[in-house]
């Protein structure tokens, strides 16, 4: 495994630990918290604690335990129809050894298929109710882990009801995921919520120089740059950060919208970069639009001369961010940021992408202008 270390986030150790030391284990939590901060390493290492495998919560511990379960996300392909976490565990355990602080997007690529959004089906919930059924193979704790959980469907969420909140003794339930928005209310009723926040500068610096054997001034710099996200700090610490790419089409579609507004020939461009984006899988559009989002708030913030909660850099040579700052202002902000987050929705509901990105790279040209 990479890392083994469970990074920063010591008030939850603390909360986890006195849960099992004094008997008060709930039956079903769910760990909430934002990309790269350590949710899954954390419910890891916590398993393997109730199961006593270990005597804290510093390292992630064993993947492998007879009695630790999981459940994630999972694609069709050509040979597997009807996908099952089952049926891809060596994968999950590759996957989590080489990047246990990984997110959604990096699995589907180590499936070696961004182009589609995975889920967790009714297929998935008979496996877990089916292994839940059976004897611990040790006679102690029984732990299902559910990785994304607001990844599972309706019919999987409803199936697994009855199974999370009465089940059977010495099992428990952990559930993970970004956002509770996505999950139904009946699967959060049934749940403890433990609230993680993003990992603080010093926890990711440290596990960047001990982990990493990143120079201390160098960890300390992309500590600052990835916002809390040690995934992210992950990526660039060793130069892969999918960030270059989305730079090269941000700053092609603000360039291009900007000079769209009346110019039909300039418009055809801003169509082709739509058809561009478009024909990428929808988990990377997504991200890109997201990177969108957190560009152009750290536009306003230096517009609105609050330097010191810029984050985010770019390399490319004749694209300055402070000189294109004041095009994004409280005039437009709110209806930019409007406007991307619909099209993440609609490309979510498997709306027509080019329609989507056309119309909204269409209503930037009006938007960038305002003042």
């Amino acid at each position: 495994m990479k890392s083994k270390k469970i990074l920063g986030q010591e008030h939850i150790k603390k909360q986890l630990i006195n849960s099992v030391d004094t008997g008060r284990i709930p039956h079903a939590q769910l760990f909430i918290g934002p990309e790269g901060c350590g949710t899954l390493p954390m419910a890891i290492g916590y398993a393997n604690y109730v199961l006593g495998k270990q005597d804290n919560l510093d390292e992630i511990g064993s993947l492998d335990h007879p009695d630790l379960h999981f459940v994630y996300p999972t694609t069709s392909n050509s040979a597997i129809k009807k996908p099952t976490s089952k049926q891809f565990l060596s994968d999950w355990r590759e996957f989590l050894n080489q990047s246990i602080y990984g997110n959604l997007y990096d699995w589907y690529n180590h499936l070696e298929d961004s182009n589609k959004q995975g889920k967790i089906g009714v297929d998935d919930a008979a496996e877990v109710m089916k292994t839940l059924s059976l004897k611990s193979y040790e006679g102690g704790y029984k732990i299902m882990i559910i990785w994304m959980a607001d990844r599972m469907n309706t019919e999987a969420s409803n199936k697994l009801l009855k199974l999370i909140e009465e089940p059977p003794a010495k099992t428990v339930f952990i559930l993970i995921s970004t956002s509770e928005e996505n999950i139904i209310q009946t699967i959060l009723s049934r749940c403890q919520i433990i609230h993680f926040n993003a990992l603080a500068d010093s926890a990711i610096t440290k596990g960047l120089i001990e982990d990493e054997n990143i120079e201390p001034n160098t960890a300390q710099r992309i500590a600052h740059q990835a916002h809390g996200n040690y995934n992210l700090a992950l990526h660039y610490a060793h130069h892969d950060s999918e960030d270059t790419i989305f730079e090269k089409w941000f700053i092609q579609w603000v360039r291009t919208a900007f000079k769209a507004k009346g110019n039909k020939a300039v418009v055809l461009d801003l169509i082709a970069w739509s058809e561009e984006i478009a024909s990428l899988g929808r988990e990377t559009q997504k991200r890109f639009l997201n990177y969108c989002l957190a560009m152009f708030r750290q536009a306003l913030m230096l517009n609105y001369q609050a330097p010191n909660l810029v984050y985010m850099e770019t390399s490319t040579e004749n694209f300055n961010l402070k000189k294109f700052a004041p095009f994004v202002n409280g005039s437009n902000i709110n209806e930019i940021y409007d406007e991307i987050s619909d099209a993440i929705y609609h490309i979510s509901r498997n709306g027509n992408q080019k329609l989507i990105l056309t119309d909204l790279s269409l209503k930037l040209t009006r938007l960038i202008h305002r003042k």
